[in-house]
């Protein structure tokens, strides 16, 4: 390659990584307009987001081991990522059919029910991890 040659390569490169850097930056900014927003509109979420901080407060008083608090993160993550891609869903189908069909209904339930089974493994996560704790904080209260 002549010396002409890789300065120009080199010059493309340097400049497609300054665009990286925008695009990178521009994408952040919608992905915080993105969560302002299911935050805003989005009920089950802001429900979804009390229960978690209230998870996170109870395990800060509690003896928690690393693993413990992954999974309490991993759990209280995955719900609030199914419920911003129910509400997606949920737009989208309205704005896609907004009369009533049986398909729109059922692509509606079907994302629905994903989020109410990933809150009852939440829930059960929970009780995994809470239950014993709790249980020999209050027997020693007791």
């Amino acid at each position: 390659m002549t010396r002409k040659r890789c300065l120009v390569v080199k010059k493309k490169f340097s400049e497609s990584l300054v665009l990286k850097g925008k695009r990178k930056k521009i994408g952040f900014s919608y992905a915080w307009k993105g969560l302002r927003d299911i935050y805003k509109n989005e009920l089950n979420f802001r429900i979804h987001l009390v229960a978690a901080l209230l998870v996170v407060i109870v395990s800060i008083f509690l003896p928690l081991s690393a693993l413990e608090w992954v999974l309490i993160i991993f759990a209280i993550g995955f719900v609030l990522v199914v419920e911003i891609i129910n509400s997606i869903i949920e737009r989208m189908m309205d704005y896609l059919k907004p009369e009533y069909h049986p398909t729109v209904r059922f692509i509606k339930d079907a994302a629905a029910g994903a989020v109410l089974v990933t809150a009852i493994v939440a829930v059960l996560i929970g009780i995994i991890i809470f239950l014993p704790k709790l249980y020999v904080l209050l027997s020693a209260l007791l």
